[in-house]
């Protein structure tokens, strides 16, 4: 099942996906998706429900990003070898976690501004985990039963206020529209296996990332685990968890987002995104 949230910036309604790919109306079951409703029973409501009797979302209209708002948004540095290789930096020996602020949660088509000041604006294709059931040391062997889906993610970055400026990584991967994600969630049914996923990047139509979660040195259900023993996860909390080489920084020489380009990104299986890059 692909839940959707469609409509205007702060207006928008949850959906559904049929099978014919026609967005449907859902906000006579569930007023939005959110930390309160998020779960496995709200899926189990959704699968009972005939959509072909509900209400169609307008032709061309918004997507949103697939959740209301974020408790929690986590995500994971360096996890994939060549990255870190491309990066200068060692493989780490247990995961890096940051966080992204909630607010530079976005839709997955909305354009990505450029902050005041910024010269060193990154891209970052991202697998996404969404947290269906609290977790609470869980065990990694349980981990993806905690999972509601998976999600695409670019998680942008300022390179220059990441590394540069002192202080955490937040600093450089916070500001609004830095967390595009979509166009929905995915439910971890539909995914028989999340370490076999093929992702690619493009910047104006020129590839820059390829890669696949098979070479993530911690995978989802490790990463879920991990997290478990600092940290209580709740409903709807985000992971984003590291991506494949061809980053800007890693480029020789380095390459960063000017304005006016345009990001193109997907992961199979769970939809793409395109953002326009513009001034705030």
């Amino acid at each position: 099942m692909k839940l959707i949230r469609f409509g205007a910036a702060g207006s928008e309604k949850p959906g559904v996906v049929d099978k014919a790919g026609i967005i449907r109306d859902v906000s006579s079951v569930v007023s939005d998706y959110g930390p309160e409703t998020l779960s496995p029973h709200l899926i189990d409501a959704l699968r009972a429900v005939d959509l072909a009797s509900l209400p169609a979302a307008p032709d061309g209209v918004r997507i949103g990003a697939p959740v209301s708002r974020i408790g929690h948004f986590i995500a994971i540095g360096l996890n994939y070898a060549d990255h870190a290789a491309e990066s200068g930096m060692a493989i780490p020996s247990e995961p890096i976690v940051f966080s992204k602020a909630p607010s530079s949660l976005c839709g997955p088509n909305d354009d990505v501004l450029i902050p005041r000041g910024s010269k060193k604006l990154d891209w970052e294709v991202e697998l996404a985990i969404v947290i269906g059931t609290r977790c609470d040391y869980v065990e990694e062997a349980n981990a993806l039963d905690h999972v509601l889906g998976y999600a695409v993610c670019n998680d942008v970055s300022e390179r220059e206020y990441q590394a540069e400026r002192g202080g955490q990584w937040m600093k450089g991967k916070s500001a609004p529209t830095f967390g595009p994600l979509g166009p929905w969630i995915v439910t971890r049914d539909e995914i028989p296996d999340v370490q076999a996923l093929d992702m690619f990047l493009d910047i104006d139509g020129k590839r820059a990332q390829t890669g696949n979660t098979s070479t993530m040195i911690f995978s989802a259900a490790h990463i879920v685990s991990y997290l478990s023993e600092f940290m209580v996860l709740e409903p709807g909390d985000v992971i984003t968890t590291g991506t494949p080489p061809g980053v800007g920084l890693g480029m020789k020489p380095q390459r960063f987002l000017k304005e006016g380009e345009v990001m193109h990104l997907g992961i199979a299986g769970l939809g793409e995104q395109r953002q326009k890059v513009v001034s705030r």
